[in-house]
């Protein structure tokens, strides 16, 4: 997960990403949509291959790259239940700390009892 998580943090790779959602493109397509040089695209699609977010298959001398949908889901899941669980805290820290707050700090009517 950490190599996912470290590949798409790159604005290019995610670009990249999009290009091979839907279709498989050789690296010189990918390369013409980048203002740097085909060997930087070709470390990015290194890095996403590694990372399992894009498979590879060769035709002759092309290699041809589409994303792989089922490892993306699961980051996504990851992410998905990363943002629950701490929203989850978050909501229950601030509502412990109004809680807390209130104790302290009871209404009027309760002081004079």
């Amino acid at each position: 997960m950490d190599a996912a998580l470290k590949a798409i943090a790159e604005p290019r790779r995610r670009a990249i990403l999009r290009l091979v959602w839907d279709r498989e493109l050789a690296a010189g397509e990918i390369a013409s949509n980048f203002d740097v040089s085909r060997p930087a695209v070709s470390q990015h699609l290194r890095v996403l291959k590694d990372a399992d977010l894009v498979s590879e298959r060769r035709d002759g001398t092309r290699r041809l790259y589409l994303a792989k949908r089922d490892t993306v889901a699961d980051l996504r899941q990851f992410l998905d239940d990363y943002w629950s669980d701490t929203l989850t805290r978050l909501r229950d820290a601030a509502e412990d700390a109004e809680r807390d707050k209130r104790r302290q700090n009871p209404p009027n009517d309760e002081r004079t009892l």
